[in-house]
């Protein structure tokens, strides 16, 4: 039995493994796509204190290396339930296998809501990318498109806004969904248009990089190419938290209803970055949670 299981090897869930082993306690990671979660679409992290410049590739095996220095134990599993067994919890994974734990950090992330194109999961950090906090100087007076209307759509809008050259907001909607507020701030911008009621049908590559999107009028069916360097893909995410939910409780969109303390309802399990209820999400505010939920969980074994 391990001290501390944790599901998910994002930011969150190797930086609550690390936290656990140093403070004396077994760690077990569970993840079964690739460790690293969403950095790992980003060619370039120059937001992380500390550290100037590298990528999110980067970032992700220090992050494995680290824990794997320190004692870490790892399964390339899938996490599908935990059971609530009292002094300790039982994972079940996909593949069949059990692993009891004193304590648990669920720690499964977030995925983008992709587009469903023909190419597309290629082009990601050739092209493709879902965060302008994190790539958006990467395209420095060019070009970009922004598929999305919503809060979140227009958020990077306005932030690109500052860096690009021009800015295409591309809404398959007949209108944009975002506050009026962040539509006033864009339609004040001389570098952003929009282009409402469409669709993209296509993405253009050349030597595998992205050169621009084939759109379809929604109504009268008319077809036009934009080009551009960079789509910035902002439709929503998607959380995977619905197996965890008999332990930890969730909110309207999926996400666990747990605040920054990264607590829930059942003694003894824990929740830690974007797949938690939150305002930020970005890689220092995933550490922050993974550090949070361990040290929570090794104060709760200690005092049991």
């Amino acid at each position: 039995m391990y001290d501390i299981i944790i599901i998910g090897g994002g930011p969150a869930g190797m930086t609550a493994a690390l936290y656990a082993l140093r403070n004396g306690k077994s760690a077990l990671v569970l993840e079964k796509q690739g460790f690293g979660g969403q950095i790992t679409h980003s060619p370039k992290v120059e937001n992380y204190p500390g550290t100037l410049q590298m990528s999110g590739n980067e970032f992700a095996d220090r992050c494995l290396e680290q824990i794997l220095a320190q004692g870490a134990e790892i399964e390339l599993e899938k996490a599908v339930g935990i059971e609530d067994l009292g002094d300790r919890k039982r994972v079940r994974t996909e593949e069949g296998s059990a692993f009891e734990g004193r304590a648990v950090v669920v720690a499964t992330g977030v995925k983008h809501r992709m587009l469903g194109l023909e190419g597309e999961d290629e082009l990601v950090g050739e092209g493709i990318s879902f965060c302008a906090v994190c790539d958006g100087d990467f395209y420095s007076g060019r070009r970009v498109c922004v598929a999305g209307g919503g809060n979140s759509a227009l958020q990077e809008a306005i932030l690109l806004a500052e860096k690009c050259s021009e800015v295409v907001i591309l809404q398959d909607l007949p209108q944009l969904t975002g506050e009026q507020k962040l539509q006033d701030v864009l339609a004040a911008k001389g570098n952003v248009r929009v282009i409402a009621n469409t669709r993209i049908t296509r993405l253009r590559t050349a030597d595998g990089e992205l050169t621009g999107v084939e759109l379809e009028d929604r109504t009268t069916g008319a077809t036009q190419a934009v080009d551009c360097d960079g789509l910035f893909v902002a439709i929503g995410l998607i959380p995977e938290n619905e197996p965890f939910a008999p332990l930890a409780e969730l909110n309207d969109w999926g996400y666990f209803d747990s605040d920054e303390r990264c607590l829930t309802k059942t003694p003894g399990v824990y929740v830690a970055g974007d797949c938690r209820s939150k305002a930020v999400r970005q890689l220092a505010t995933a550490i922050a949670d993974g550090a949070t939920a361990a040290l929570a969980a090794c104060r709760y074994i200690n005092e049991g």
